[in-house]
């Protein structure tokens, strides 16, 4: 077969022998697999690799409504590293997608929700959204995932990790006799993190209806038993604040109201530091500087000496 005749789907499938071979890590394979599917999705047909061009590219990414661009560099991430292997493989001339614009992160502002906002997602996540059918009241049901979606929502808000930590989780990596969870965060570093009695409550009545019991299962999967990614993650989380009528619901959010919260608890910065992963105290510093302003505002708001105007 000659270079040219190569197809898409063929290439990919070399490219995944290439990435494992790396041993590239589950959760970044699942993200290129997903952009690479939704790619020859788009496409229709199996055209041949070296045929497609940055025009092609260009026109499936501006075909992705709804996802941020944080998603949307994740997305071009996987067709540069398909490309980049082609290159290497002389199977293309260059990386195509360096002639496409790279999406700038959205800079969001680090709000955490509120406590009514958290009560409220959690309880979007055991009922559909009201409907009306004709002649009839309005009315919900049961959602087939409440139970994992509890579970999700509630180990995101109590342990603050990263959206690929928690897709990545499998169920011998949720603790229960030592009350944690072991995650293997950024550069492959593993963390022990803690979680509540509450969590643990969650995760187990999720847990007792799954049929799988195999170590290396995911320990929060699709409704097919596969591993969640991050778009099937920020999709769920989006869906459930629609339901319960909270804006701005994506996963990195409760990072941000986990460590808020824990700093305004009380918590211990270097404590929350080794809990998040970062390497450094730069971004909880931020943290601590949101919640010593509220802090700040609380008192203003509370003391008694400007209350009773002593």
């Amino acid at each position: 077969m000659s270079k040219k005749e190569l197809t898409l789907s063929q290439a990919i499938e070399g490219y995944f022998i290439y990435a494992n071979a790396r041993r590239l890590s589950a959760q970044t394979l699942n993200g290129y697999q997903w952009a690479l599917n939704k790619f020859e999705t788009y496409l229709g047909a199996d055209p041949p690799f070296a045929s497609i061009t940055a025009r092609d590219v260009r026109t499936f990414l501006n075909s992705l409504p709804g996802l941020t661009n944080t998603s949307l560099i994740g997305v071009r991430a996987g067709l540069s590293a398909l490309w980049s292997w082609g290159t290497n493989e002389g199977l293309v001339p260059g990386n195509i997608i360096k002639e496409t614009e790279a999406p700038k992160p959205e800079k969001r502002d680090v709000i955490p929700f509120t406590q009514s906002e958290l009560q409220q997602l959690l309880t979007a996540c055991d009922r559909t959204k009201a409907y009306r059918r004709p002649g009839k009241r309005l009315c919900d049901n049961t959602r087939a995932t409440a139970l994992r979606d509890r579970a999700i929502v509630t180990l995101l808000i109590d342990t603050g990790i990263r959206a690929s930590e928690l897709c990545s989780l499998t169920l011998r990596d949720a603790d229960f006799q030592n009350h944690r969870i072991v995650v293997m965060g950024k550069g492959r570093k593993e963390r022990h993190i803690p979680i509540s009695p509450r969590t643990e409550q969650a995760l187990w009545r999720y847990l007792a209806t799954r049929d799988d019991k195999k170590p290396v299962a995911p320990l929060l999967a699709t409704s097919t038993g596969r591993r969640l990614n991050r778009f099937n993650l920020h999709g769920l989380l989006e869906l459930a604040g629609d339901r319960a009528g909270v804006g701005n619901v994506y996963p990195h959010r409760f990072r941000h109201t986990f460590a808020i919260t824990f700093l305004r608890n009380g918590g211990n910065v270097f404590a929350l530091q080794r809990i998040l992963g970062h390497e450094s105290l730069t971004m909880v510093n931020k943290y601590l500087a949101i919640a010593q302003t509220d802090l700040q505002a609380a008192h203003r708001d509370a003391s008694p000496v400007m209350n009773w105007l002593l």
